[in-house]
């Protein structure tokens, strides 16, 4: 169907020409007129279909210009990557019409992202924090917002965005249009869309968790101190090769490595300089600028190889991207489906190789049942013969190896804005932490006023909390 049929506004139509579409991919097809007619949805589409002109289109139609810019569309996006790749689309497509868009995203100081709230705006794309912390300081008003999108809302839950997203739909007028992308369709995902639309319309345009078909997935069972070796003689056969390098800049071939850690990352990231590849790495320590810079310098081509965690493995648009290797498996098993659909986008074709060893077996069980099917595996010099698990003994997440993850120092979870935190203590489950805490506090309180009045207080554990901190 082409875009001329939805009966989308003549300036956005030659833009949209301009930025060399004709036709709409079948979610945008199936998601603008829904938008249009004035409904609640919730999409379910993976990455690379074309998503987010499903919804910027039918937004850019609607509005209209105002002399004094409101905020009349919201789009909440988990990553700065995502924001501002949202953001550069909607100023694609809206380029020949006079409408205002500012794009909030923390990591980055807010002088700037506040003078262009000032001058006004009429979409707003943010991620959470970022939007709650203006909004608190008074520089942002939602009460005239018609549109609230939540895009990559399985993405939202990961990364602990719920309550914010309930404290920002509640500013927001009743009568408000809402619309809802995901990549899978969680429990918790449905929960969210009973509570916060009306008689949504459901379009799905891929089967729930499936891998892209376009991508031809590759397993490689290995000992985890042969990755390096596996990872560089195929990247320097295939990237580094005079044939490649003899290309145009953007017709070269390319890959992305995806690690378990930001430590892994960087390690992983200066093997690779060190064998003479040219690569750059993205993760949660890195700065907004050093981001964007690794970034922009792997989509123009100037290097081809990209090592990042899973911060990368959502929403990034790499045009025409060769290959994803798994150097380590995903804690979380859908974001497997993230990391490989990076490749295989809009019609294009793939290869996703996992570097599997033995202790993350259980991390492959898991995967392996999501997606609904074995993943072929393929022999290389230093592969090893191991035995897939029927169901795994242990839990997957405990105690890894391996050269890219560190065994022992793996419990993590995502902040906001892309950023990654370490527990407290990963020796120790959160619950007996606790218990601890108290147990420690209470005998200390009871000593002190044991010994109130001396000079020097004495204070004396339990034995059985002498014998706890002994096993830390």
């Amino acid at each position: 169907m082409k875009f001329k049929e939805f009966g989308i506004k003549k300036d956005i139509l030659n833009a949209i020409r301009k930025a060399g579409y004709e036709e709409a991919t079948p979610i945008q097809e199936k998601s603008i007129p829904v938008i249009m007619e004035g409904h609640d949805m919730i999409g379910l589409a993976q990455t690379g279909t074309g998503k987010t002109a499903a919804f910027a289109l039918p937004i850019l139609n609607s509005i209209e210009y105002r002399k004094k810019p409101r905020v009349r569309a919201l789009i909440l996006a988990p990553t700065r990557e995502l924001a501002i790749q949202t953001f550069e689309n909607f100023k694609k497509y809206g380029r020949y019409i006079d409408l205002r868009t500012v794009c909030l995203y923390g990591g980055a100081k807010k002088g700037n992202q506040i003078s262009h709230l000032k001058r006004g705006a009429d979409i707003i794309i943010a991620t959470p924090g970022r939007l709650l912390d203006l909004q608190n300081e008074g520089f942002v008003k939602l009460d005239q917002v018609e549109y609230f999108v939540l895009d990559e809302a399985d993405r939202m839950l990961d990364m602990g965005f719920i309550p914010d997203i309930r404290n920002i739909n509640a500013m927001l007028p009743e009568n408000r249009q809402m619309i809802m992308f995901s990549a899978t369709m969680e429990r918790a995902v449905e929960n969210l869309a009973m509570e916060m639309l009306t008689n949504p319309v459901r379009i799905q345009v891929a089967a729930q968790n499936n891998a892209a078909d376009t991508v031809d997935q590759k397993l490689i069972f290995t000992e985890g101190a042969n990755k390096d070796i596996i990872l560089t003689t195929f990247l320097k056969k295939e990237i580094n090769s005079e044939e490649n390098r003899a290309l145009p800049r953007k017709e070269r071939k390319n890959a992305i490595v995806f690690t378990r850690t930001k430590r892994g990352a960087d390690r992983l990231n200066k093997a690779l300089k060190q064998h003479g590849l040219m690569s750059v790495a993205i993760h949660g320590d890195k700065s907004q600028g050093q981001r964007k810079d690794a970034l922009d310098r792997f989509r123009s081509g100037q290097v081809s190889i990209l090592v990042a965690t899973d911060v990368a493995a959502r929403g990034l648009d790499i045009p025409k991207l060769n290959y994803v290797f798994n150097y380590d498996l995903p804690e979380e098993s859908d974001n497997y489906v993230h990391r490989i659909g990076r490749t295989g986008r809009a019609g294009e074709s793939g290869v996703a190789y996992t570097l599997c060893c033995e202790d993350e077996l259980g991390l492959l069980y898991e995967i392996e049942k999501l997606i609904g099917k074995e993943i072929p595996e393929t022999e290389t010099k230093w592969s090893i013969s191991l035995e897939r698990k029927k169901k795994p003994s242990f839990d997957p997440h405990k105690n890894r190896r391996g050269r890219g993850g560190y065994k022992g120092n793996n419990n993590r979870r995502n902040n906001k804005d892309g950023k990654a935190r370490h527990s407290h203590d990963s020796r120790k489950p959160h619950k007996e932490r606790k218990n601890f805490k108290k147990e420690e506090q209470s005998n200390q309180k009871f000593t002190k006023n044991k010994n109130n009045g001396n000079k020097k207080p004495a204070i004396k554990f339990s034995r059985k909390l002498n014998e706890r901190k002994q096993s830390l």
